[in-house]
């Protein structure tokens, strides 16, 4: 699915919403995205409407292990939220408008904010398997951008600003709860690729020089949707595999789930944390 006109785009967006409407009253505020292997987030909503993404018209359906594939509803941390239990890639050959059209609609909806999480390798040698990370900044390696074609000047600026695409004060609020909690937490830099396959040593060791702290296939799109539409964006990443060249090892997926699970309750009391301040 790619939007030919902007009237395309506006009447897609609205069949989605209007659809949710009809069956749910619930106006959420926050976004969440959550990333493979985390989708247990959910289990701490109190869920007032879940809609699994095949009834929803127009929107992508997950196909990636552990991604359940529905929006929830609810409240977390006090808070009225949207959580997308399961998100979409480049890989599976969806386009980057496809992979954005749930944040569009989740604003749509209400939402003022996201928060994103991903599972992702660590290239950072101070990072370990389990670890958390804020994302401070990205760098797009997708070859492709959700804000190509025409653009909607109701959602946003054609050359919207990239200066702080993750809000400063919930990086500082979020360093503030792991600090009280006693959760390690890195920041740094995600590096985006289309994937799916993993990177070779080589390639790992060139995204290290250029600043990458880990590697991830998705994030960025959301995250460039939301910030062209004025969200505020917090994101983190779980690292679930280390990727050291000199001490690189093969990854299945039933590594990377237990990677996401080591990480994950951490990854949670953060979230939940940040939104009771907010």
């Amino acid at each position: 699915m790619v939007f030919d006109t902007v009237a395309e785009f506006r009447a897609k967006r609205n069949d989605a919403v209007q659809f949710i409407q009809s069956q749910t009253d619930f106006i959420p505020d926050y976004l969440l995205i959550l990333g493979t292997g985390l989708g247990q987030l959910a289990d701490e909503i109190e869920t007032a409407t879940s809609i699994d993404y095949e009834e929803i018209p127009h929107f992508p359906t997950s196909t990636v292990e552990s991604h359940a594939g529905r929006l929830i509803f609810g409240v977390l941390g006090g808070k009225n939220v949207v959580a997308m239990q399961g998100r979409f890639h480049y890989y599976e050959g969806y386009t980057m408008q496809q992979i954005a059209f749930p944040v569009r609609v989740a604003r749509a909806l209400g939402a003022q904010s996201l928060f994103v999480s991903n599972a992702c390798g660590g290239l950072n040698p101070n990072f370990r398997r389990g670890d958390i990370m804020l994302i401070n900044d990205h760098i797009n390696f997708l070859a492709d951008n959700p804000l190509i074609g025409p653009n909607d000047d109701e959602l946003g600026p054609r050359f919207p600003d990239m200066s702080e695409p993750y809000t400063t004060r919930l990086v500082e609020i979020a360093e503030t709860v792991a600090l009280e909690h006693a959760i390690k937490m890195h920041q740094g830099v995600y590096l985006a690729v289309s994937g799916p396959t993993l990177e070779t040593k080589a390639e790992y060791r060139y995204m290290r020089r250029l600043g990458a702290d880990v590697v991830g296939m998705s994030t960025v799109p959301e995250v460039i949707a939301a910030v062209h539409m004025g969200m505020d964006v917090m994101g983190i990443s779980v690292i679930t595999d280390e990727c050291f060249p000199d001490a690189l090892e093969p990854v299945n997926m039933e590594h990377v789930l237990e990677g996401a699970a080591m990480a994950e309750p951490k990854m949670t009391r953060v979230i939940i944390s940040v939104l009771e301040r907010l």
